[in-house]
């Protein structure tokens, strides 16, 4: 079996929930205390043992290359200011492993998007993370994809991570039926993008990232529009467990969805209680500020 060396990340998105902030900065660059929402996520990847990281982006993307890109001019300037340990932080940026682009020039859906990498993955397994979802893993623990990653090493399946939700709020998620397999498998029997109200049949809710198999291609290519006129992921994967059986995969981890806007500001607080220098400070924050709120 095929190792998975290759991730796709999608990052073409216009990030219309942080409007005005996203007018001309992408989403995917806004900062999770002092680095960038898509930094933490493509360090997932290679930390999980991923060698090449494929960006799906869109127009106006193009400071996302330039974050992972080498900027000689700043480096020199921190290194002759004395600002080594800055300048160096830099370099590891550009240094993390492999990165390339393939431009989505319309936006079709997740699974467009992820259609557009064929010609840069081509006949391999790969990983699909989405740039709005964060993991923390304890340090003893695989990060979230690399779960993801052993499981398909164990298994030859498809995998999708999942999160258990309230019943009453899975129709704001793609859900996924069937039955558990242990702790942190899941053995899924039906996908069903965002379930209307009423319907709900599982609390089990599908959550961006995803390790598939090659033959993904295929499918994505015959899968016709669906909710919202987009080729949606969850629509290929259905016919993927159809012909071949897909897992799921419950994260040993905390899932922050960073593209909402409480979600977002979730993921700073818990990035500065994890810093020995920010914790005491933000903890001192978060009390004053609870404080003043309940005087209001």
């Amino acid at each position: 079996m095929a190792r998975v060396r290759q991730a796709v990340i999608p990052v073409a998105g216009l990030g219309t929930r942080f409007l005005p902030a996203t007018k001309v900065v992408p989403k995917e660059l806004l900062p999770i205390v002092d680095k960038p929402t898509l930094q933490y996520v493509v360090e997932e990847a290679f930390a999980s043992g991923i060698e090449h990281v494929v960006l799906i982006q869109g127009r106006g993307k193009s400071a996302i290359e330039d974050h992972f890109d080498t900027s000689y001019e700043l480096e020199d300037t921190l290194d002759k200011r004395g600002k080594s340990a800055e300048a160096e932080m830099l370099r590891k940026i550009s240094r993390l492993g492999q990165i390339s682009s393939v431009r989505q020039k319309v936006a079709l859906g997740l699974g467009h998007a992820v259609l557009s990498a064929k010609a840069v993955i081509r006949d391999e397994p790969f990983a699909v993370l989405l740039g709005d979802d964060l993991y923390r893993t304890a340090p003893d623990k695989r990060p979230g994809i690399g779960q993801l990653m052993d499981a398909f090493a164990e298994t030859g399946l498809g995998q999708v991570a999942l999160m258990t939700v309230p019943k009453d709020e899975i129709h704001k998620y793609g859900a996924a039926e069937g039955a558990s397999e242990g702790p942190h498998r899941f053995r899924i029997s039906a996908l069903v993008e965002k379930p209307p109200k009423g319907t709900e049949k599982t609390d089990k809710a599908v959550v961006g990232r995803y390790v598939l198999p090659p033959d993904i291609w295929a499918i994505l290519e015959a899968t016709k529009p669906g909710k919202g006129g987009e080729i949606q992921l969850t629509d290929a994967l259905d016919v993927l467990r159809e012909r071949q059986g897909l897992m799921g995969v419950i994260v040993d981890g905390r899932r922050v969805d960073a593209g909402d806007k409480l979600g977002f500001l979730e993921a700073n607080l818990l990035e500065a209680l994890g810093r020995p220098e920010l914790k005491d400070g933000t903890v001192a924050l978060m009390r004053q500020l609870i404080a003043e709120a309940e005087r209001a």
